[in-house]
This record gives C-alpha cells, sequence and structure tokens, in this order.
C-alpha cells in the first residue's frame, strides 16, 4: 500500500531575521501579526501573502501579540514594555513594507502609541486580556482588562485596565511559602459573569481562580501534571476546560469548575485575605478600588447589607484537584499551544521542529507538520466563521443542549481536498463569480489556516482541517 505524501503548507511568509515568537490572526483573518527576537512586528496582509507594515515595536523579543478590534494591536516585549497600536487599514499605506531581513532599509515609522504600560518581563510570560465587562465583544469593546506577571513578586499577577492604565488588582494565587516559582503562563476571562484567571508556573502547577466580591479570589482548581515549566496554556470556546503543555512531554487537559454563583457574601475591606483550603489567601492592592473595579466586584453579587449578622462570611470553597487526562506525547518542549474557535482541535509548536494537531476531545494525535528544519515557537489558528467561541451563551439558564463534538478524521491531502471543496460549495457564491480581489478575501477569511513560527524566522501557512 503506497504511503500517503506529506502535507504541505499552502505558503511560506518570509521575512523576519531572527526567530518568530509570536503569531495572531486580526481582522476577519485578513490580517497575520507575527514578533520576533529582534522586536520588530509584521503584518501581512493574506490575500497577497505580502506585508502591509513593517516596524520595531520593541528594541527586546516580542513575548506576544494580540489584536483588540480592528484597528488596534497590542504587543509586549522583553524590554519590560507593553504597548498599544492604533494601526488601521489607512495608516498602513503611511508604513514601510521593508522586511526586517533588509537590514539597508531606512528607518521604519511606527504606527500611533495609544498606550505604553511598564510591566514585568522577566518571567517571559506572555499577557492575557479580556473585555471588562461579561459578555462584551473585545471586537467593539473600548475598554481592555489585561493580566501580566507581577514586578516584585513574580508568582502574583497584575490585572491593568485600559484605557485608565489602572492597577486594578495584585493576586497572589496561594500562600507566599507555597514553592511555585515565577508565573509563565496566563488566561483571563468571563464565565457566568465572574471573571476567571487561569494561570501555570515554574514548577509545573496549573492554577484556577475566580474573582469574588470587591476584589476576593478564590483558587477553585490546582493541579501539578508537569516535572517542567509550563510553556503555555489555553481553555476551550465554551470555557470548560483548559489545556497545558511545558517544557517536559505532557500535555494536560483540567476542568475549569463550577463554583455556585448564589454562595451569600458579605463586603470585604480593601486589603482582603481569603482563607480556602490549603492556602492562607490572596491580598488586594492597598489602594482605593477605582470606579471600574467597584463596578467589577458588583456584578452578580447579592446586595450583602440585608444579610443578619452572625452569618458566616463565606462558605469554604472546595479546591479540585483532579485533572480530566493526563498524556505523555514522548516529545518534550512543546509551546504555543492554541485551542481552535470551534473546540475541535488544538495544535503546538515543537522545539524538535515539528507542528502537532491533536483531537480537542480524546487528545489523539491527529497530524503531525513537518517542514521546518529547526524549532518552532509559535502556533495560532484563524478564527471560523462558523464558529460559535464568542457568541456560545454563558448563560447558567440556557438549558439548550450543545452538539456533539465530532473528531475530526485523521490528516491526508485527500481529506483535506474534500473539506475545502465542502466549504467553496455551502458558501452560496461560486468564486468565479467574484473578483480576484474579492476572491482572495474570500478564500483568506474562509481558509482553515493554521500559522508556525519558527527559529528560522519563517511562518508556515497550513489549511487543515
Amino acid at each position: 500500500m503506497s504511503q500517503q505524501p506529506a502535507a504541505q503548507p499552502k505558503s511560506v511568509l518570509r521575512g523576519h531575521r531572527t526567530q518568530v515568537h509570536a503569531t495572531t490572526f486580526v481582522r476577519n483573518n485578513k490580517r497575520l501579526a507575527s514578533g520576533d527576537a529582534d522586536g520588530f512586528v509584521v503584518l501581512w496582509d493574506l490575500t497577497i501573502m505580502r506585508p502591509r507594515a513593517v516596524w520595531r515595536a520593541h528594541t527586546a523579543a516580542i513575548l506576544g501579540i494580540s489584536g483588540w478590534g480592528d484597528d488596534k494591536l497590542v504587543t509586549e516585549g522583553r524590554d519590560n514594555r507593553l504597548i498599544v497600536w492604533k494601526i488601521t487599514t489607512a495608516d498602513e499605506e503611511n508604513l514601510s513594507t521593508d522586511l526586517p531581513l533588509d537590514e539597508s532599509a531606512p528607518e521604519r515609522p511606527q504606527p500611533w502609541i495609544l498606550h505604553i504600560l511598564e510591566v514585568n518581563t522577566m518571567n517571559f510570560c506572555s499577557f492575557a486580556q479580556c473585555s471588562p465587562k461579561p459578555g462584551t465583544d473585545l471586537a467593539v469593546s473600548d475598554e481592555l482588562l489585561l493580566a501580566v506577571p507581577n514586578t516584585l513578586a513574580t508568582e502574583a499577577v497584575d490585572i491593568f485596565h485600559l484605557p485608565s492604565q489602572t492597577r486594578l488588582s495584585t493576586v497572589h494565587l496561594g500562600s507566599k511559602t507555597e514553592k511555585k516559582g515565577m508565573v509563565m503562563a496566563l488566561s483571563l476571562f468571563w464565565r457566568h459573569e465572574f471573571l476567571f484567571l487561569l494561570a501555570g508556573y515554574e514548577n509545573g502547577l496549573a492554577v484556577v481562580a475566580r474573582r469574588r466580591h470587591k476584589g476576593a479570589w478564590d483558587i477553585l482548581y490546582k493541579y501539578q501534571a508537569h516535572s517542567q515549566p509550563i510553556l503555555s496554556l489555553d481553555c476551550d470556546p465554551e470555557k470548560e476546560y483548559f489545556l497545558t503543555s511545558g517544557a517536559d512531554a505532557i500535555i494536560a487537559k483540567h476542568p475549569i469548575p463550577h463554583a455556585n454563583p448564589a454562595t451569600p457574601l458579605v463586603p470585604v475591606s480593601e486589603k482582603v485575605v481569603t482563607p480556602s483550603d490549603d492556602s492562607k489567601g490572596v491580598e488586594e492592592s492597598k489602594q482605593q478600588l477605582s470606579g471600574l473595579s467597584a463596578g467589577l466586584a458588583a456584578m452578580s453579587t447579592p446586595d450583602t447589607a440585608s444579610l443578619p449578622r452572625g452569618l458566616p462570611k463565606k462558605k469554604a470553597v472546595n479546591i479540585e484537584t483532579s485533572p480530566l487526562k493526563v498524556i505523555n506525547t514522548k516529545h518534550s518542549g512543546q509551546q504555543g499551544l492554541q485551542v481552535r474557535s470551534d473546540g475541535r482541535i488544538f495544535a503546538t509548536a515543537g522545539w524538535d521542529s515539528k507542528v502537532r494537531v491533536y483531537s480537542a476531545k480524546t487528545m489523539t494525535e491527529l497530524a503531525v507538520l513537518k517542514w521546518h528544519n529547526v524549532g518552532c515557537y509559535a502556533a495560532a489558528f484563524s478564527t471560523l466563521e462558523a464558529s460559535k467561541s464568542e457568541s456560545g451563551s454563558d448563560d447558567p439558564n440556557d438549558n439548550h443542549t450543545k452538539a456533539e463534538v465530532q473528531e475530526p478524521a485523521r490528516s491526508s491531502e485527500d481529506t483535506i481536498a474534500v473539506e475545502n471543496e465542502e466549504r467553496s460549495v455551502t458558501t452560496g457564491i461560486g468564486l468565479g463569480e467574484l473578483s480576484v480581489k474579492d476572491r482572495r478575501i474570500k478564500m483568506a477569511k474562509e481558509a482553515h489556516w493554521l500559522a508556525a513560527g519558527s527559529k528560522d524566522g519563517k511562518i508556515s501557512l497550513w489549511d487543515i482541517y
């Protein structure tokens, strides 16, 4: 029986002089933003596979890039800065397209800077972001919450608000005597009107915490599946579980527990100490809470003024310590883990130069994408138009049944070709009826892109599943 030929990338983006550390899709998949070890950012136009804007965002390596709406880009560098850039399609006309490989290019102009935050980047930990209000689409929100490692206590997490640039709180997840090491990966999101924080640590510990009334945080889950530092984490679109990968060969699936939202709460002081089963608590900043922070604290919490005296301040929250599944992949050093927006698959970028695709349901390895000859550091999925990752209801009263997620078939060129053909048939508009420009835009937006950034400075684009 003849062996199927190895899958090949649909396109390769060449232009970075040093290793690519971060990639993300923005503007409905029409653009791909990438950042390298020299601090350069390239905004690629996926309709023509060419750069639209190139500038040096930081004086040191890029740690993370994320979009904020259609006109803003957030970058974080090892120069201890987190910067929000304003860059519209019109702004691209005034920016350089000279790639970082071109060392003879004149100094490249920068986009307009909206905000600069001085942050701690000693941890090599990228920021996490979400809207300050539950249920608000980040694409249209004019405010942003950011989670970054604390400057003084590297195991703690600071939460900032933009555009005020106010630090709302400093979260200590566990006792100060617990040796977790530095925080290495973060995620911040809303679920059932509560703000959740996921953190992965240097010792391999994963923690889930939920914000309570006026700033107190409860640890809902903790488990150490890794023997080496956690390199990346991501949660599924429905916020039911999250996955972690590390410097070891382990990939672990962890639950995001359902805590009882109706637990009676009482007002807390500015400095909050919240007891739990095996931790001394978490502390808030001594600063007076901002108006936004107070608003966040009041969300979905009962009126406590009428609570009778003598009532316990809060019920103890049981900390879950059982992961959903832990697998040994036999391949150490997988990072850049990301779950696709439909929740069916997730991918990792490997130090062994391979990009691996797994079933999110069974954690079975589905495909090994081999093109680069050196290590890969970043992986990113485009957002699928049919996905309900952001529009899916988190309402606890929503009783509609979720559709069963089918495990995707194993990779083959025949399977990919069939799926691509099916997507073109179900769109309702034949590609032949569109102009060349509209056809390119349509293909860029609807392709099931997976981008992998490598130590060789190249980005491979794959269209899979």
